[in-house]
């Protein structure tokens, strides 16, 4: 069928089945890749364009509906001249585009409201835009960027120093102009499509057909590849010493969603393809999907994991005994959380080129050199022949740490010789990726007649699935921080990652702190009422300080600032309470009940106890180039900017005269992964000792002193201090061995040590610290929950881009929303964003940010991690605003109106 219709002003004509998908056509006929698409179902909204003007789901509408239709798309949304349009620039100026995923949908979404010519409230621009899922921003940025495109705010210009400010993304134009190359945005030329198996069971034993004669049968097929196929080692994992996932499972399956075989072949032969039609035969066995039975069972998932107990972790300081016999309160608890999807809007995708002897791997991921040697092991090949080249990522929050489809466009493009590209659908990205840890936990914390705790024991089992991704840093992280931010004399915490027939749960910000928090905070707000102290007070009473030591012995001098958070809380907190209590005493019969809770988090930024280096490079072109060679991917928390605001500064230029090398295995040194909130820390540091070193490189050429300024001016660099001046012509001397005029290389790894047997030792350089305070209303006669507000004080350190630090705090408190209210991820039911809720627009209350800078000595420019803290104390805040307003403790998560129903009757019927 000829289809003829008009994309941003241009006529076209294409040929196409009638119900093929408008979102197909767009990206893959007419190149127009601006329209992402995350679900294929209509349920995230990042597919929206305008046809003849109004709002519409491409993934939904076929190609034959858009006849004679003028259809807009995120590209057309450009200035005549081609530049950014005000809208867009409006998100850029607002810090609304993070991941960037999201963002082409909501960009067209808000258009049409803004054309309507309908009064634009906040209330009217979360309903224009509410079919639109966003998992990083938190909304609220989005939403002053609708509100304020007439009057758009100011971006500091790329002059002057640049920590400190806040510039807009520097990496964010390509994000607002559909632009940005995600893992499904390219597709090499003569690409097979590869497909894959999985397991339909929980676990199951399983054997082939004739692979072959299937093959030679099924025409546009090239390809089976099973464990057999597999040319090195069919096994990986993020932590080495606990490498057990297989590539392609041997024989028996062990989770829901396992891969036992990848397909390869033309394009369209495969999107045809039934997989049920491959020849396999199943036999269902006997699962254990919960931590409580796999910890009772005879049966071993690993032979070589006695009682499928993957690792132990302990952290245990004073006399435990002696501490509760001081306690004239004790508190004791349980509480239980689920395993929780990252949901990211980009689905996992890329492809894969071999060129003679070598393999170049392109798409989406956290870890481009942990990749690169995951991939080489597997492929039987040396580092240096592999290749890998992150693309955008639209979102991971610690699933894309983990390999996933590399491996089999791998396997197919070295077998075949040809590209081989492959893209996740959104069951298939849910089934078979990572998940936060489901945790039981017991707690009993005591404290002292003034309110000082004495004691606290905490026990987790966290379900770590059928292999093991990032259970040991979950096991071994968790007892570190079980204590929260507060002084602790006797303390003894341990857990157990549990293997069983589940989904493997990995890193999802926070590495099991968030679960630990809410057992502990919850248990705090019990222990402060039984000791008849104000809550608030009861936290600062025991806040930890400079000078004290931690639960592992550690002592901070400086940089502590959990009582410079809870401070800044106080009057948000005292306000609060007393329109809280005020509505509380009136009787209006509606059932309405207000709460206001608080919660507090720490986590050291990197890994714990282990070796952490980040390696930045600099160099200078001879014709006066400023190169940033940045390794650290780029999320969406905004690393590209920080890092070369960091260099910049070091340097001594502005920041726009960097020019920014992204991460690529084969251009730019290891800067490590980007998880356990280190990057800015971390990186951070390895970006201001490369600048600092180049800058001593080019002032050792002439006499300037330290405080000399730099001025790049095409091929030469004027020098100029006190009492001097002196060009340098860039052209006229003699490359390095890097290729550079001048360069510099630094790495910087922080100061840590081992934890002893009894979990005693430093196990990171710098802790952030951060306090929430969460406004509610409790409907008693339904269960629900609206959020009313929520206030958030993080120590930062120093902000190097307070915008995006905003950012941060506000798309950590959204995911901290869903954990608390709405999440539950349930193999076989809520493999969809249609049957796995993750909060949107309307779900996410005002939020207001308070940055705390105490500025630590290890830090660049005294700068903390971030990302991961800010999800921390959202849910048990949640928790302790529902116990305020009701007395109704939910001690199983999440708490949805069933569950805080079922609890405020318990409390009446006591």
């Amino acid at each position: 069928m000829n289809v003829t219709f008009s994309v941003n002003g241009k006529n076209c004509s294409v040929d196409a089945a009638p119900t093929e998908r408008l979102s197909d056509v767009l990206r893959a006929r007419l190149q127009l890749t601006g329209t992402k698409v995350g679900c294929d179902a209509g349920d995230c909204g990042a597919c929206t364009v305008l046809i003849n003007g109004e709002m519409a789901c491409a993934c939904l509408t076929a190609v034959a509906q858009v006849e004679g239709a003028k259809i807009t798309t995120v590209e057309g949304l450009a200035s005549r001249d081609g530049t950014v349009g005000q809208l867009q620039q409006s998100f850029l100026q607002h810090g609304a585009a993070q991941c960037g995923i999201c963002t082409p949908g909501m960009l067209m979404a808000a258009t049409q409201l803004l054309k309507s010519k309908k009064t634009v409230t906040r209330q009217a621009v979360q309903d224009a835009l509410g079919g639109v899922l966003c998992r990083c921003t938190g909304y609220s940025k989005i939403v002053d960027a609708v509100m304020k495109v007439a009057s758009p705010a100011k971006i500091v210009a790329g002059t002057g120093r640049a920590v400190g400010l806040s510039i807009a993304r520097l990496d964010g134009t390509p994000k607002v102009m559909g632009e940005d190359v995600f893992g499904a945005d390219t597709v090499p030329e003569n690409a097979v499509l590869v497909r894959v198996l999985r397991s339909p069971h929980h676990t199951a034993r399983f054997s082939f057909g004739d692979l072959d004669q299937f093959v030679r049968d099924t025409p546009g097929v090239l390809a089976v590849f099973t464990a057999r196929d597999i040319p090195g080692k069919n096994q990986f994992g993020v932590i080495p010493a606990f490498a057990d996932q297989p590539a392609l499972a041997d024989g028996i399956a062990k989770f829901r969603g396992e891969a036992v075989a990848a397909l390869a072949g033309e394009p369209e032969a495969m999107r045809q393809l039934d997989l049920d039609t491959l020849p396999i035969r199943w036999e269902a066995l006997p699962e254990l999907r919960e931590s409580g039975m796999a910890l009772t069972s005879n049966a071993l998932l690993h032979d070589h994991r006695p009682g499928n107990i993957l690792v132990q972790g302990r952290v245990e300081r004073g006399d435990i005994d002696l501490g509760f016999r001081a306690a004239a309160h004790i508190a004791e608890d349980v509480f239980t959380t689920p395993f929780i999807e990252h949901a990211y809007i980009e689905p996992e995708a890329g492809y894969a080129v071999r060129e003679g002897d070598r393999l170049t791997v392109f798409g989406c991921t956290q870890a481009p050199h942990m990749d690169k040697e995951a991939i080489a092991e597997i492929m039987g090949l040396r580092s240096d022949q592999v290749r890998v080249m992150p693309s955008a990522c639209g979102g991971g929050f610690g699933s894309k740490l983990d390999l996933s489809f590399q491996p089999y466009i791998a396997l197919a493009a070295w077998t075949l010789n040809r590209p081989a590209y492959i893209v996740y659908t959104r069951r298939e990205s849910m089934q078979s990726t990572t998940k936060r840890h489901p945790s039981d936990m017991r707690i009993k914390a005591g404290c002292d007649v003034n309110g000082r705790i004495t004691a606290v024991d905490f026990e987790g089992v966290f379900n770590t699935g059928a292999y093991s991704s990032w259970g040991p840093t979950v096991a071994n992280r968790v007892p570190v921080h079980a204590s929260g931010p507060y002084f602790t004399p006797h303390y003894r915490a341990r857990s157990k990652a549990v293997l069983t027939h589940s989904m493997p749960s990995g890193a999802f910000r926070g590495f099991g702190v968030p679960q630990a928090m809410v057992a502990l905070e919850c248990i705090y707000d019990q222990l402060a009422d039984a000791a008849g102290i104000d809550r608030m007070e009861f936290r600062l009473l025991n806040a930890l300080r400079n000078g004290e030591p931690t639960v592992t012995g550690q002592v901070f001098q400086a940089g502590v600032g959990i009582v410079e958070c809870l401070t800044a809380l106080r009057p948000a907190w005292a306000k609060a309470l007393q329109a809280a209590n005020a509505f509380n005493g009136r009787t209006n019969g509606s059932g309405l009940r207000k709460g206001v809770g608080l919660a507090t988090c720490w986590y050291g930024c990197g890994n714990t106890s282990l070796p952490n280096p980040s390696t930045i490079r600099m160099g200078i072109t001879p014709d006066g180039r400023i190169m940033l060679h940045q390794g650290a991917t780029d999320i969406g928390q905004g690393a590209n900017t920080v890092i070369a605001q960091i260099a910049a500064d070091a340097l001594g230029v502005p920041v726009g005269a960097l020019t920014l090398v992204g991460p690529d295995t084969d251009l730019t040194p290891d800067a490590g992964k980007t998880s356990a909130s280190r990057q800015t820390f971390v990186t951070g540091n390895a970006a201001k000792r490369a600048g600092e070193a180049l800058r001593q490189t080019v002032l050792a050429q002439t006499n300037a002193g330290a405080t000399a300024k730099l001025s790049f001016n095409g091929r030469s660099v004027t020098i100029a201090g006190p009492n001097m001046k002196s060009t340098l012509q860039l052209g006229e001397l003699p490359l390095d061995s890097r290729g550079y005029v001048f360069s510099a290389e630094e790495t910087y790894d922080p100061p840590t040590q081992p934890l002893n047997k009894d979990g005693q030792g430093e196990p990171y350089a710098v802790y952030g610290y951060g306090a929430q305070v969460c406004e509610l209303t409790v409907n008693t006669a339904l269960g629900t929950v609206k959020l009313d507000r929520i206030t958030a004080a993080h120590d930062v350190g120093k902000a190097i881009n307070p915008m995006l630090v905003e950012g941060q705090i506000e798309g950590g408190i959204a995911q901290g929303i869903g954990m608390a209210l709405m999440e539950d991820y349930v193999p076989g039911r809520t493999e969809n964003l249609h049957d796995y809720l993750i909060p949107t627009f309307g779900d996410v209350p005002e939020i207001k940010s308070i940055i705390v800078e105490v500025a630590d000595p290890h830090g660049p420019y005294g700068a903390k991690g971030l990302g991961e803290h800010v999800l921390i104390p959202t849910a048990p805040a949640i928790l302790n605003a529902i116990r305020h307003a009701t007395g109704a403790v939910i001690r199983n998560l999440p708490a949805t109106p069933d569950k805080v129903y079922a609890a405020i009757k318990e409390v009446q019927t006591r």
